[in-house]
């Protein structure tokens, strides 16, 4: 048995003010940096000893991680920080208040971008590339994203760092966001795509999933 540890980050600055980030920069507020000092100690209370952590290159997982590694006592594990774990692209939504988009659209409009699989939000013009994708081929960066297309990209990172680690017995933590953490629990439940609707991934909340050699789930436990 192995086991894998999710968790979205704290609340950020812009979950605070209720506005669209997605690949956007943003930090934790002080609660946020609570929420995920609480959620390091009820893994710690768990024993879980992790081989690897793994992360987005933006600021509000990245800090949630350091956080988590010094409450479990384990700091000195590698981290791997990738844009296949970044948040969904929001788009040209991103910066708006949630609140106003429903005044401006209507509720069943965002709800279908916030909570479908397939819808996209307003694309925009220009993709806004900043130097932490300078290493990366320009194409990487979205206009705006589906929840599909965000698993397209995360999937293979499944694939190439996850599951040969997992199925090597070696426990892992994936300290990302809500949407991709939201694609990645679609595909290891086989959730439907009209299923994942219903599906949330709350703030600094971490779930545990206990694997077999063959990465079926023995047991989700949400702590």
């Amino acid at each position: 048995m192995v086991k894998l540890v999710l968790l979205r980050h704290g609340e950020s600055i812009a979950n605070q003010q209720n506005t669209y980030t997605g690949w956007s920069d943003v930090g934790l507020t002080a609660q946020g940096k609570a929420q995920a000092a609480a959620a390091g100690k009820k893994i710690a209370a768990t024993g879980i000893l992790f081989e690897h952590v793994h992360t987005s290159v933006l600021s509000r997982a990245i800090m949630t991680a350091y956080i988590v590694q010094d409450a479990i006592g384990q700091n000195y594990l590698p981290i791997t920080k990738s844009w296949r774990l970044n948040e969904r692209h929001y788009g040209a939504l991103r910066g708006i208040n949630k609140d106003l988009t429903r005044k401006l659209f209507g509720p069943d409009q965002v709800a279908s971008w916030r909570r479908s699989f397939y819808a996209h939000p307003p694309l925009l013009a220009h993709p806004s590339r900043s130097r932490r994708y300078h290493a990366y081929p320009a194409t990487i960066i979205p206009r705006g994203e589906s929840l599909a297309d965000a698993s397209e990209r995360l999937l293979p990172y499944w694939s190439a760092e996850l599951a040969p680690r997992l199925m090597a017995g070696k426990n892992q933590l994936i300290v990302a966001h809500g949407s991709t953490l939201r694609a990645l629990v679609k595909y290891m439940e086989a959730i439907s795509d009209a299923g994942i609707n219903k599906v949330e991934i709350g703030n600094a909340q971490p779930i545990v999933y206990t694997l077999d050699q063959h990465l079926a789930i023995l047991n989700k436990q949400t702590l």
